[in-house]
């Protein structure tokens, strides 16, 4: 979705949900109102989040404001970079084939496994004895 000179865009992973907006700017990210390293400790997941605009070589052009929630950091991490590589596809269609070879547009659709009836867990069944 593109409102003006804002591009919006969705992105999953396990039970994360992140909403993203780009806007032209220099480079701000703010995920839930914080700066983006006060919200996320770890340089891994920054690193992660951020790779679709260092690849694209436009991490300077655009502030990004996220919305995520569900889930632990690193899928929201996750969910951040497909909703920001999406983003950038609305903005430039021709980003699209660096994006995808890099593997940022796939979606990662691993979540938890259900628990089943019987079971302890998903798989593990409670201890056996015979007698």
């Amino acid at each position: 979705m593109e409102s003006g000179n804002v591009f919006y865009a969705t992105g999953k992973r396990k039970d994360s949900v992140a909403k993203v907006w780009l806007a032209p700017g220099n480079g701000k990210i703010v995920v839930n109102n914080k700066d983006l390293n006060e919200y996320f400790e770890l340089n891994v997941t920054r690193d992660l989040l951020s790779a679709p605009l260092l690849l694209t070589e436009k991490s300077n052009d655009f502030d990004i404001k996220v919305t995520v929630m569900g889930g632990g950091k690193s899928g929201q991490a996750g969910a951040i970079r497909l909703g920001v590589s999406k983003a950038l596809v609305l903005l430039d269609p021709d980003l699209r084939g660096v994006l995808k070879s890099a593997g940022f547009l796939t979606r990662d659709s691993r979540t938890k496994e259900r628990k089943k009836y019987g079971k302890k867990g998903a798989r593990a069944s409670f201890q056996f004895s015979k007698r």
